[in-house]
């Protein structure tokens, strides 16, 4: 198995076990599902006391978004603005990352084009759209994963930046 990790806070992001999906070699896809947490119910088979009231459980099942949930990512929110912020001292974080891990020029080049192009096509125009979050640090500095639903209207996936991801055999 894979972990990706973010190559600046090191926060675990999405593993293989996903069904990833390279769009434009720029994001990874991956379909999310919303699960059940909690809500076990323990029988351990002996009869309620009589005289006693039967004690109630805060135990409750929750409906939660498993990729979310495993890794761990923190909800946050942006306007238009800061997010346009954040994702310039982001992408230039990104950048010197890369540089220092050896990257080509072209390849540092085709992250820069690749990226400035998918945030002025898909990112910018469906913005209203998205739910932002923070790997488990909520480290500022790090990647945002977005999220938002196909065109059913009903099944979740996230985009995490290909780029600002590290891979890690487990």
């Amino acid at each position: 198995m894979i972990i990706y990790t973010d190559i600046l806070t090191g926060d675990e992001i999405i593993s293989d076990s996903y069904d990833l999906k390279l769009v434009d070699d720029i994001v990874y896809e991956a379909d999310c599902a919303m699960i059940t947490e909690g809500g076990v119910e323990v029988d351990i088979g002996a009869n309620a006391s009589a005289e006693e009231a039967e004690e109630a459980l805060e135990d409750q099942a929750v409906k939660v978004n498993n990729i979310v949930h495993s890794f761990r990512l923190q909800s946050t929110s942006f306007d238009k603005k800061s997010f346009l912020g954040y994702l310039k001292g982001y992408m230039k974080a990104v950048k010197a990352a890369l540089q220092e891990a050896g990257k080509s020029a072209e390849e540092v080049k085709a992250f820069e084009t690749g990226a400035s192009k998918f945030v002025k096509d898909t990112l910018l125009p469906n913005f209203k759209d998205y739910e932002f979050y923070t790997g488990e640090s909520m480290n500022p500095d790090g990647m945002v994963v977005l999220l938002n639903y196909r065109e059913d209207g009903v099944t979740p996936y996230i985009m995490v930046w290909k780029h600002g991801l590290k891979e890690t055999k487990v």
